[in-house]
């Protein structure tokens, strides 16, 4: 599958803030695959967090959640790819 077909599929959203090491490094990964993310900055929106945190019970950035399923923070989104699961998650809908 293509960059743009695979950015066209599954909505990411992320949880950051501006000045997140592991957000960055999330940026970057899904940057690269092609991919637009929706982001939700909790320091300038910060009611924002509270509904991350009672949509994934987490209280670090960043939350990344592709479709609806929540995949977690850097570690899991890293982890996710380097084990071949998330360009087949980013496809689907």
């Amino acid at each position: 599958m293509s960059d743009a077909a695979t950015a066209a599929a599954a909505p990411v959203l992320m949880y950051a803030k501006s000045w997140c090491p592991y957000c960055e490094q999330a940026r970057e990964l899904l940057k690269g695959k092609g991919v637009a993310v929706q982001e939700i900055d909790i320091e300038t929106q910060p009611g924002q967090r509270e509904d991350m945190i009672r949509r994934c019970g987490q209280y670090t950035v960043p939350q990344i959640f592709i479709g609806e399923r929540h995949v977690g923070g850097w570690d899991e989104l890293y982890a996710l790819d380097a084990a071949g699961g998330l360009d087949p998650l980013l496809r689907q809908r």
